[in-house]
């Protein structure tokens, strides 16, 4: 074959290379990563233990808010771990026991735990992200608008991503400060069993300043923790 001949051949793979191996799919059967989701709650839900992280890497200027929660807790609900809020311009990080519809904080400047109302930091109640029913797995089977969002690579795993819109109403029940009338961009990642990876949450968390964007990781464990009131 001429090379003036070869050229357009080559071209046309390329084009059909291209297309093959795009990371999207954006006509994917929405009922079909509905249940992917679906089935990664369950398993959630289903779980002796959760380990959680939920972070932020920043807060806009003048917000008082959730910088980070990680922790262990189980579906009692009840949690343990270390919780950072900034307030004041300041970071500040306790130790935080959530059990029985309370939260007990101890700062390194305190020598004891302290009962406190998280909702007067801007922050959720730790424990309530475990509940099956209103904490944060809620997410998987009502988030909207679900698209493929293609594979990635996390070390030798492949994930599927879908992405989606969720309802500031449903935000809010997690994040308290959290905008009601507004719509929240969401991705997840799941590996090939449908097992949740992690979470990227954007939009209006608090009513002064932009965007923020969460990143919230669940694994999950068969043994027991026990968490009683400090």
């Amino acid at each position: 074959m001429r090379t003036r001949h070869l050229i357009p051949v080559l071209i046309a793979a390329a084009l059909v290379l291209a297309g093959c191996s795009g990371s999207s799919d954006s006509k994917a059967d929405p009922s079909k990563l509905a249940a992917r989701l679906a089935t990664a709650k369950k398993t959630l839900d289903a779980a002796e233990t959760i380990n959680i992280s939920l972070a932020t890497s920043k807060l806009p200027t003048g917000v008082t808010g959730l910088l980070s929660a990680k922790g262990v807790g189980n579906h009692t609900p009840s949690f343990k771990g270390k919780v950072v809020v900034v307030t004041g311009g300041s970071s500040l990080g306790a130790d935080v026991v959530a059990v029985g519809g309370k939260v007990y904080a101890k700062t390194s400047f305190a020598p004891v735990y302290l009962s406190i109302d998280p909702a007067s930091l801007k922050a959720p109640d730790p424990a309530s992200l475990l509940d099956t029913d209103n904490g944060i797995t809620q997410i998987l089977v009502k988030t909207q608008k679900l698209t493929d969002g293609g594979k990635s690579r996390d070390g030798s795993d492949v994930l599927s991503t879908i992405k989606g819109t969720l309802p500031g109403s449903v935000v809010r029940t997690i994040i308290p400060s959290a905008d009601a009338t507004k719509s929240f961009a969401i991705s997840y990642r799941l590996d090939a069993k449908d097992v949740l990876r992690d979470v990227t949450l954007v939009g209006k968390f608090y009513p002064d300043g932009g965007n923020v964007t969460y990143t919230v990781k669940l694994t999950t464990s068969d043994a027991p923790v026990s968490i009683s009131k400090p």
